[in-house]
């Protein structure tokens, strides 16, 4: 692991995991993750009526809708994991631990989206499941032209496993704000100003181009792109493209956290 001691990395991800799971506050945030993911989904899958004249839309996108609102419990998780120990000083002691800042870094990263991907999979696969079953019942039947959802469904298990990727990724966009300017509330305003502002300014301007420029952009509109399954030529940006924007979001955002926090005092 190039610029990593491979001990001293596994130790500070064992640090890290404990920190994780023995504050209560970061396990509340995960049932939340999961609760909001999947009831959210639930109520859309729910209450979106496909009549029989036709709706087009989107049943994936329905059923993992609790996804654009889960993602705020990821970056608080995030948050969390940085902004608490700024907060009451105990990163001067982890550092002094393990004083190769890259590696702490690393450690918080690597635990951050393990964790997020377990909790993530759990939520994302409830909210198919919660769809499958409530969805025909709103009119997403084989007699208006849909299929029941399935994982089975190549499109269907894209959109759920970005999904999940795009929760994880949140959360290493948070990690990097968090790191870099080391207070929880200003950076909490920095990403929900980067994930809600495109979508905000999207709907505020008339210019097409613009609109579709900003979709290709902002690291939630194209993020979440990953869910769409239908219609995919009038995207502005495809699904794994969309997804590699916002992975390009938090690669940035995560080299300048690590570089500020190589460069500056604890």
């Amino acid at each position: 692991m190039s610029g990593v001691d491979t001990i001293g990395f596994r130790r500070a991800c064992r640090a890290e995991w404990t920190k994780l799971r023995t504050e209560a506050g970061h396990g509340w945030l995960l049932l939340g993750l999961v609760l909001v993911t999947v009831g959210v989904g639930a109520a859309v899958s729910a209450s979106v009526p496909c009549p029989a004249s036709g709706c087009g839309q989107d049943q994936v996108r329905l059923s993992l809708a609790g996804v654009s609102v889960s993602q705020a419990l990821a970056a608080v998780t995030a948050l969390l994991l940085v902004g608490g120990e700024y907060g009451t000083g105990l990163i001067r002691t982890t550092l002094v631990a393990l004083p190769r800042r890259g590696t702490v870094l690393a450690a918080k990263a690597t635990v951050l989206s393990g964790t997020v991907l377990a909790v993530g999979s759990v939520a994302v696969l409830a909210s198919i499941l919660a769809g499958h079953l409530l969805l025909p019942g709103a009119g997403y039947t084989p007699a208006h032209g849909y299929t029941q959802l399935s994982l089975a469904d190549g499109p269907t298990l894209r959109a759920a496993a970005g999904s999940v990727l795009y929760l994880v990724l949140v959360g290493l966009l948070t990690l990097g704000v968090a790191v870099a300017v080391r207070d929880a509330a200003v950076a909490a305003g920095v990403v929900l100003a980067l994930l809600y502002l495109f979508p905000l300014l999207s709907h505020v301007v008339t210019e097409p181009h613009l609109q579709r420029l900003l979709a290709r952009l902002g690291p939630m509109p194209a993020g979440l792109a990953i869910q769409a399954t239908t219609n995919l030529s009038h995207l502005p940006i495809g699904p794994w493209a969309g997804l590699g924007v916002l992975a390009l979001w938090a690669a940035t955002a995560l080299f300048l956290g690590g570089t500020i926090l190589r460069l500056r005092n604890a």
